[in-house]
């Protein structure tokens, strides 16, 4: 079963797979840079950036020399940020420490910041053609359905379970070509709702189709606890046409990318609220100010484990005791989506 297995799965690939531009390339650079755009990410969505990426940074040479702040922005929209913060210090690390060649075995790959099991065994087998399987979302619902397996893919014992699998089913002589079908069967064939299974390929054998349980297979263990926050952000403008930002430290959520003064609350708050919290009076101390809500209902900005429920409120100062700059400058610096969203309607009010 297993020989016939990748051969039917390579067969449709190559009769359906999609034309993208990774695909045409055996640069470790490029398929890496793919990759980790891709990763919890569409690929309609991350094509853009891809391309973007490649021709602001058409070499790893380029991308290990870049700012960090230019690699925020250009990554700006996609989320997640840990991933380009993460791939450019790999790109820096490749190229300073590693002579600027990428590792060619899938267990040095893994020796790189930001490159999962995942991420190792897509490079090592597209471009060096070892035999490793891929593991991601896409090759666990195919499995899971075609085999009937019930373990939670989101445990540990999954994982195990099902690389033991993959182990089994790769293709020996093209292992690259089969990961690469495996992933586009599950994206376009086998897709998480309304599958077409009339039309498939497996459907004879397919365990989940025989059984009914296309609708709940893969499974999943309960999700973890979505928590709750409320940011206040306060915009500054000043009678010079100028505004007030920061950059977020620490290891929480958008780490280096840039923010409005935030005060952050248990819960929803209204305008009395926000003019006795402490933090705010520490924020604006003794200067005179008017204030109004920029925003009437509150912006609900949705993350993997957290729901921001966002306010913006407009602090207008005659004068401010911290370095500002124009709104003009502003986009050049790199925002969470949602913040960078408010700006750009904000300044277009202005104008």
């Amino acid at each position: 079963m297993e020989n016939l297995f990748s051969d039917i799965i390579i067969t449709w690939f190559q009769q359906n797979k999609r034309d993208l531009p990774w695909r045409h390339t055996k640069d470790p650079y490029k398929i890496w840079l793919s990759e980790i755009i891709l990763q919890q990410t569409r690929v309609t969505q991350g094509l853009p950036y891809y391309e973007n990426f490649v021709k602001t940074y058409p070499k790893l040479k380029d991308l290990a020399e870049a700012s960090e702040q230019d690699v925020l922005k250009l990554w700006q929209g996609l989320g997640y940020y840990s991933r380009a913060r993460n791939m450019h210090f790999t790109a820096r690390n490749i190229y300073n420490d590693l002579n600027g060649k990428f590792p060619n075995t899938y267990k040095e790959l893994l020796k790189l910041k930001g490159v999962g099991d995942y991420t190792a065994s897509a490079i090592a087998s597209f471009c060096y053609n070892e035999k490793t399987p891929v593991l991601d979302g896409n090759v666990f619902r195919v499995l899971a359905r075609f085999f009937g397996i019930e373990t939670p893919i989101n445990t540990g014992k999954a994982k195990k379970e099902f690389k033991a699998l993959a182990v089994e089913l790769i293709d020996f002589k093209n292992p690259g070509l089969f990961n690469q079908a495996l992933m586009e069967f599950g994206a376009l064939q086998c897709t998480p709702s309304k599958p077409d299974c009339q039309n498939c390929p497996l459907n004879d054998t397919c365990v989940a189709l025989q059984k009914k349980q296309v609708a709940i297979l893969p499974q999943k263990e309960n999700k973890i606890k979505i928590r709750k926050r409320f940011f206040n952000y306060l915009v500054v403008d000043t009678k010079e046409n100028k505004t007030y930002i920061q950059k977020r430290e620490g290891k929480g959520i958008w780490q280096n990318l840039y923010e409005f003064p935030l005060v952050e609350t248990e819960v929803e708050i209204d305008f009395d609220q926000l003019i006795r919290n402490s933090d705010f009076l520490n924020f604006v101390k003794d200067q005179n100010y008017n204030m109004q809500l920029l925003t009437p209902k509150v912006i609900l900005h949705k993350l993997s484990h957290q729901h921001l429920h966002i306010k913006y409120w407009l602090l207008e100062l005659e004068s401010f005791n911290k370095k500002t700059i124009r709104w003009q400058k502003v986009s050049k610096f790199p925002f969470p989506i949602v913040i960078h969203s408010f700006i750009e309607e904000f300044i277009e009010q202005k104008k």
